[in-house]
């Protein structure tokens, strides 16, 4: 997804997401967190939804990575209204394979940034997040084994009452080749029910299964750690 396509999300996000992942994430993730006290990067960071959980269930400082400038300027935002995030919370504006800190963390956070790789550049992110991270460093980003989606008709998705207005979230899979997925998403606002405002966004999905995962963090130096189903826990060990 661009950054254009991603302002046009953006209005959208905090209220899809409420509605989808985070709540679980805020419950599975903070026993994985105990015991991190230094450093933790959080890849994909977004409008900051998990950066909050993040400062507020640990006593480290966060790298907070974000490339999407529309993206961003929310997070920065929910950062700059809290005052402990504004103490503890740094905002960097790079994507993943990019990323460089002074040095390693003692955590990597990713949550729902993993689909946005393809195979190709799947062995590149795990050697860069290899490097960012201490030894015995815990890496963390969610994943369930799923079957294939199906191609299939637009579908409401989500509404969400806000003020006068609804806002919808409306999507299909239009294509399946492999692990990736092509999707088409609409970003409707209505007013009294008449459609006021609409945008259209498309995106690509990669969705590797459990054996190849496991395969590529293994040559990447990682192992596998103890984590809830819904999210992966690896250690690197070299």
């Amino acid at each position: 997804m661009s950054d254009d396509q991603y302002s046009l999300a953006v209005p959208f996000y905090d209220l899809w997401h409420e509605d989808g992942h985070v709540p679980e994430i805020r419950e599975l993730l903070p026993p994985l967190l105990k015991g991190v006290r230094r450093s933790v990067m959080e890849i994909g960071a977004g409008t900051g939804l998990i950066t909050e959980l993040i400062v507020r269930e640990t006593t480290a400082d966060v790298y907070a990575v974000e490339p999407a400038l529309a993206m961003r300027s929310v997070l920065l935002s929910r950062v700059a209204a809290n005052e402990e995030a504004r103490r503890r919370v740094t905002v960097l504006p790079y994507g993943a394979l990019d990323v460089d800190v002074d040095e390693p963390v003692e955590a990597i956070v990713m949550i729902s940034v993993l689909q946005a790789f393809p195979a190709a550049r799947r062995e590149e992110l795990w050697r860069v997040l290899a490097r960012q991270l201490q030894p015995g460093g815990l890496l963390l980003f969610n994943w369930r084994e799923r079957p294939a989606p199906t191609p299939g008709e637009l579908e409401l998705m989500g509404a969400y009452q806000v003020g006068r207005h609804t806002y919808e979230v409306w999507g299909q899979v239009v294509e399946v080749a492999g692990e990736t997925v092509r999707s088409r998403f609409l970003y409707r606002v209505r007013q009294r029910g008449v459609v006021i405002g609409e945008d259209e966004v498309t995106s690509e999905a990669h969705r590797p299964g459990g054996e190849r995962l496991a395969a590529e963090l293994a040559a990447a130096g990682f192992a596998r750690d103890e984590a809830p189903d819904g999210l992966a826990a690896w250690r690197r060990t070299a």
